[in-house]
């Protein structure tokens, strides 16, 4: 309760102070736009949701931080919805991965090495090993 009344207090005197600053109908304006990008990221969440997947499948992060990411994305996206300049500068931070990463990563550890060069990813046979097909016995005693 103590959080949200110390949010509350922010949000009423970063709004106040800018909207002096920018004016009403710039500050209409705002509230219109980063409504708008907030809906536009919920709208292309997909794509953002493959290239975190794509980033667990190389291993470059875990489950865990999978779960974080995408949290954040949408999370971020409804604070951006919300009216109010305090909501939409966390909401925007929330949308570029360098500053969720850094929150996520304070918690948690990279599970393994990233992975993301195509060559390294691509399946190599071995030189030593010569494929083989074995018959077995029963197929030939008849």
């Amino acid at each position: 309760m103590i959080y949200f009344i110390v949010y509350l207090f922010f949000e009423v005197l970063i709004s106040v102070n800018l909207s002096s600053a920018i004016g009403s109908l710039m500050t209409f304006f705002e509230i219109l736009i980063s409504a708008a990008f907030g809906i536009m990221i919920l709208i292309n969440f997909r794509k953002t949701l493959a290239e975190n997947m794509s980033a667990v499948s190389y291993n470059c992060i875990d489950l865990k931080q999978f779960q974080s990411l995408n949290l954040f994305t949408i999370f971020g996206a409804i604070l951006l919805i919300l009216p109010g300049f305090l909501t939409d500068i966390v909401g925007l931070l929330m949308q570029f991965s360098v500053f969720t990463t850094m929150l996520v990563n304070r918690y948690h550890v990279k599970s393994g090495s990233c992975k993301t060069d195509f060559e390294a990813n691509t399946i190599k046979k071995d030189l030593d090993v010569i494929d083989v097909e074995i018959i077995s016995d029963n197929t030939l005693s008849k």
